[in-house]
């Protein structure tokens, strides 16, 4: 009987928070794996749609914002399934998540504010990708600094002037830039 009333134990034991974790854990792989799918294929239909015909609309350069922009989609969507993730588990620990979350919320805020330059930053990133100002290789003038864009993220463009000088320039601060390599209409 006591290997029988152990066994019922350990059936109990597991069928209780272990099974729900291993559960929570299954769908967030799940749905991490969906939506990184659903992502890859959006971006990639994006990539091969025309969606601004003209001469300076290079299939190229639309590939590589597509690029981008699936990056930070995918990277916004494991973030959100982790923290969910998280808290599901902690919560099958029997953790209070209530003083938890309000700590968070005004974490959040403190954080909020002093990260109102990256916001900006990324911001101007995405509206940039979007509308096409400059790409990688493009021969600009941004600020006072004259040259070649060698990389384009969501916060930093970098650009090589012609004394070899690799600027970092933030897209935030861009109000203004010329771009000599674009054709004219």
């Amino acid at each position: 009987m006591t290997i029988n009333s152990n066994i019922h134990k350990a059936y109990d034991w597991f069928s209780g928070a272990p099974l729900h974790i291993l559960a929570i854990l299954a769908l967030a792989l799940v749905a991490q794996k969906l939506g990184s799918r659903a992502i890859t294929k959006a971006m990639n239909r994006l990539a091969e749609t025309d969606l601004v015909p003209g001469p300076r609309r290079g299939g190229v350069r639309q590939k590589e914002r597509a690029k981008t922009a699936g990056t930070v989609l995918r990277s916004a969507m494991n973030a959100a399934i982790l923290l969910i993730t998280t808290t599901m588990v902690l919560s099958e620990f029997g953790l209070n998540l209530g003083p938890l979350i309000a700590s968070a919320g005004v974490i959040g805020v403190a954080l909020g504010l002093g990260a109102q330059t990256i916001v900006r930053d990324v911001l101007a990133g995405i509206f940039m990708l979007i509308e096409d100002q400059y790409g990688v290789g493009d021969d600009v003038e941004v600020l006072d600094v004259q040259g070649k864009i060698e990389s384009v993220g969501l916060r930093i463009t970098t650009v090589r002037a012609g004394d070899g000088t690799l600027w970092y320039i933030r897209n935030g601060e861009i109000l203004k830039i010329g771009n000599r390599s674009q054709p004219k209409h």
